[in-house]
């Protein structure tokens, strides 16, 4: 059984006793978390999609707050001397996935 949940603007795809990560996420390790907005469930070719929501729960453990790879952002003007380069790593929060429905 799966799941396409609405996790901090985002549309993830998530399936029980499996981690996800997500944008940082307010609480603590080892916190309960219900996330929300179910959009669409699927039970063994079962197929239920909301309008718009499903009236399910989702919830799951905080495991971690990590950081994402760097990626790096690169500007330049040719023939202008202009050059500039910045970084940016972005935080994020390990999810293992406890129960849908």
């Amino acid at each position: 059984m799966y799941a396409i949940v609405n996790i901090a603007g985002q549309q993830t795809k998530v399936e029980a006793n499996k981690f996800v990560y997500a944008h940082k996420l307010a609480g603590n390790v080892g916190d309960v978390v219900t996330l929300g907005n179910a959009l669409l469930t699927d039970d063994n070719g079962t197929l239920t999609i909301g309008a718009p929501e499903l009236n399910i729960a989702v919830t799951g453990t905080i495991l971690a707050h990590v950081k994402g790879d760097k990626v790096l952002v690169f500007k330049k003007k040719r023939r202008k001397g202009y050059q500039k380069m910045n970084g940016h790593r972005q935080s994020f929060t390990k999810v293992m996935i406890n129960s849908i429905g």
